[in-house]
């Protein structure tokens, strides 16, 4: 089929570079010129494992553009991708989406379906079809759909391939085959429902996942305090086929584009109209707060941070991705800085984008040995695989003073009672702190 993609974030290009290498004939449009011209010689823009090889091999089915009205004038469906980011109040911040639907509106020369595949809160697909009727300039038929996207950093193009299930919402039964014709390549469960079901599937699996990340977090603290270990603890509780064992592992709250943003939207949301979800606000607070797990840790080695060399391994918000959105970094880094420490930071593939929030005033380092040697603390605020492979050794040899807090439980507490570092992490006992008193 002829398919349009408006937006080439992780949302757009992914869906737009999955459907081509089934064989669609898919035009990505954008804004940015310099964006599409890489695009355009096969590079992804994005970090994400994978992406930039799909694109070479699917190449004859891809075009990217800026050209806007070109791409929808004669396309049968036509994605929505763009960005709904957070505003102050919590809300989504839809502009983005309206304008691309006034675009469509004035394109449009054939019948078509309309895919929202942006995350926008319940309701949002009947306006979206009304504002675009009014726009309309061609006597054609334009059906708006919902098709939720559930793909995570790290593992979009594996999530949009295999995906756990394809939720298709529609009102009417036109654009629900249309879609399933989209799809008839990939092997996944189809769920065809009215849109605003669809529009809630979304934000109810995504909040579920973040309550149960918040929940797993309170507990990790609360085994602190009694004496129990959470890796033991979740381990117990994985079992349990109801509870099932993913989402389980404790650390310092969850990031990226779309947990923290799709919880605040759909506290925002009940809010609005006079409804609250408690649980949705309590792991808003509890992630916030978990954040900072590591800073409070360093307070019972060092009363305050000035003149302190600390190693930060991990930038981004989880480990197979470039992305800092609501990234722990972005919040310790800059307490340690106020308090005078001489900040030194190691990722695989973040430092870039962290570079930009903070172009000064922070050593950048290539290797986990340089960001350590010297160092009076470090804290592990990213799972990378090169952290969790490290030779633990190296942090005795190479530290000033080593005392490494880990945000991610990296290592095991056998592999740290065999060194003289004292090693805190989350929800377990901390390993040689009676080292302190020699």
């Amino acid at each position: 089929m002829k398919i349009a993609v408006a937006g080439t974030g992780y949302v757009g290009l992914v869906t737009g570079v999955c459907l081509a290498s089934k064989g669609h004939d898919v035009t990505c449009v954008d804004i940015d010129k310099d964006k599409v011209e890489i695009m355009q010689k096969g590079v992804s823009p994005i970090y994400e494992p994978g992406l930039s090889e799909l694109m070479t091999e699917s190449l004859a089915h891809l075009t990217f553009t800026t050209d806007y009205q070109g791409a929808y004038r004669d396309a049968e469906v036509i994605f929505i991708g763009v960005g709904t980011p957070e505003k102050q109040d919590g809300s989504a911040n839809l502009s983005y989406v309206y304008k691309v639907a006034k675009q469509i509106a004035e394109s449009v020369e054939r019948d078509c379906v309309v895919v929202v595949k942006s995350t926008v809160p319940i309701g949002t697909n009947d306006k979206i079809e009304a504002y675009i009727h009014d726009k309309q300039k061609n006597d054609v038929k334009i059906y708006v759909a919902s098709n939720p996207e559930f793909l995570s950093q790290g593992t979009a193009v594996k999530d949009t391939l295999h995906a756990s299930r394809i939720v298709i919402g529609v009102e009417d039964k036109v654009p629900g085959e249309i879609l399933k014709n989209v799809y008839d390549g990939f092997e996944a469960p189809k769920l065809v429902v009215k849109r605003r079901s669809a529009e809630m599937i979304k934000y109810a699996s995504n909040d579920f996942l973040a309550l149960k990340i918040s929940y797993v977090n309170e507990i990790a603290n609360l085994c602190e305090i009694v004496g129990a270990d959470i890796e033991e603890v979740t381990d117990g509780m994985g079992y349990d086929a109801r509870i099932g064992n993913k989402f389980l592992s404790s650390g310092i709250g969850y990031g990226g584009s779309c947990f923290p943003k799709d919880t605040k939207a759909l506290n925002w949301l009940a809010n609005f109209n006079d409804n609250e979800i408690r649980t949705i606000r309590a792991a808003i607070e509890v992630n916030e707060n978990q954040k900072f797990k590591l800073i409070k840790k360093a307070k019972k080695y060092y009363d305050d941070f000035l003149f302190l060399n600390v190693a930060v391994l991990g930038c981004t918000f989880k480990p197979g991705t470039d992305d800092l959105r609501e990234a722990a970094s972005l919040v310790n880094v800059p307490l340690l800085m106020e308090d005078g420490a001489h900040v030194r930071v190691w990722d695989p593939v973040g430092m870039e984008n962290f570079k930009k929030h903070f172009p000064e005033k922070i050593q950048y380092c290539k290797t986990i040995e340089e960001a350590i040697t010297g160092a009076d603390l470090c804290l592990i605020l990213t799972e990378w695989d090169e952290v969790k492979q490290f030779d633990v050794q190296k942090y005795e040899e190479l530290m000033n003073k080593a005392i490494v807090l880990d945000g991610r439980n990296c290592y095991t507490l056998e592999q740290m009672k065999n060194t003289k570092v004292i090693y805190d992490s989350i929800g377990r006992s901390a390993v040689n702190q009676d080292l302190l008193k020699k």
